[in-house]
């Protein structure tokens, strides 16, 4: 006897088949996975491959990112609060192959940027109460502030023998807190790519890095307004492009009105009050996240002059955010952004 279907068992089986090839043809999804680090959220997103794969590479970034977060550590014991207390006794200490690494990049950098970024100010940024995980608006008293103005400290007092790193200032205190976030995303590209992952956008509290695409999109993220919630424009970023952010409204404590932040001119001692935020874009070459990390910080620190000294650091995308809260950009940025709809810059620079 000939079995025959039903009209409802027809569509019921048809559309069953629609909703498999439906399935078989969405973009495969993101695997995205989240911890705090280096005082900040970190996220990570990848895709590209199977659900497994990507899950056992972005796990080790993090457990990269935590030992990162262990060795670094300015205030925390760690190998960085060892080689300070070296320092401070007039002592020379024996390094990693990754402490030099730091320390002589950091001192190219800081060297590049005419000393406003300079990681040896370690002493200034606990001074100022920026050594804990809690800011107290109490500020340090002049005389303190005034001794360490004129001691000096600076990256460029570290003499290098061999391993056996030692200060000729007693003062210089390491805090690589303006450079270990980008160092991070370039340690985590490495593994991502040797770990068989192109595609993945990895977002260190707004020092940002990615890798090949969104399923055939380029990955886009958002540049945050210093002065309220929400983003100011966003911005598409391709394959081994990289953007670093320093802004005054995340690390900072205020007192009688006015804002005191993490980001001290080591000329003056002193957090800077004429800068909101500087967002930089660093295109593809070596080491592209520990520059869009370091350039940021000179270019926040040098005022009006901004625009040379990202002239210097040779960085050409740049927006800045004066403290009067006008928006300056470059011609090279502007391009590439996508302004909100109350947001427009007051000023556009080669």
């Amino acid at each position: 006897m000939r079995r025959r279907f039903s009209t409802n068992a027809w569509f019921g089986w048809l559309a069953g088949l629609i909703c498999l090839c439906l399935l078989g043809c969405s973009p495969p999804q993101p695997v995205r996975q989240e911890s705090f680090v280096f005082g900040t959220r970190v996220e990570v997103v990848a895709l590209g491959a199977s659900e497994p794969q990507l899950r056992d590479a972005l796990g080790e970034v993090l457990r990269e990112f935590d030992r990162l977060h262990r060795t670094f550590h300015p205030w925390q014991a760690s190998d960085l609060t060892t080689l300070n207390a070296a320092f401070a006794k007039g002592e020379a200490r024996e390094v990693s192959d990754e402490m030099l690494f730091l320390i002589r990049a950091s001192q190219r950098y800081a060297k590049q940027g005419d000393y406003l970024f300079d990681p040896a100010i370690g002493k200034l940024i606990q001074l100022w109460g920026f050594h804990t995980d809690n800011f107290v608006p109490h500020l340090p008293s002049p005389e303190a502030v005034e001794a360490l103005r004129l001691a000096h400290p600076s990256i460029a007092d570290l003499d290098i023998d061999g391993h056996r790193v030692s200060s000729r200032n007693k003062d210089v205190e390491l805090d690589f807190g303006g450079i270990a976030k980008g160092y991070a995303l370039d340690r985590a590209r490495e593994i991502l790519l040797r770990r068989g992952v192109k595609n993945a956008l990895i977002n260190i509290g707004g020092n940002v890095m990615a890798l090949g695409d969104k399923n055939g999109q380029a990955w886009t993220v958002g540049i945050q307004h210093p002065r309220r919630g929400g983003a100011m424009a966003t911005l598409a970023l391709y394959d081994g492009e990289a953007i670093g952010t320093s802004g005054d409204y995340q690390r900072f404590f205020d007192v009688a009105g006015q804002r005191y932040c993490h980001l001290i001119d080591p000329r003056t001692a002193a957090p800077v009050r004429h800068t909101q935020a500087v967002t930089i874009l660093i295109t593809p070459q070596a080491n592209a996240g520990m520059l869009s990390d370091v350039a940021s910080k000179p270019v926040f620190l040098a005022a009006d002059a901004w625009r040379a000294m990202a002239s210097r650091m040779g960085v050409s995308h740049v927006l800045r955010v004066a403290g009067d809260g006008k928006i300056a950009v470059t011609e090279a940025l502007r391009a590439r952004l996508r302004w909100a709809d109350d947001i427009k810059p007051d000023q556009v620079v080669p």
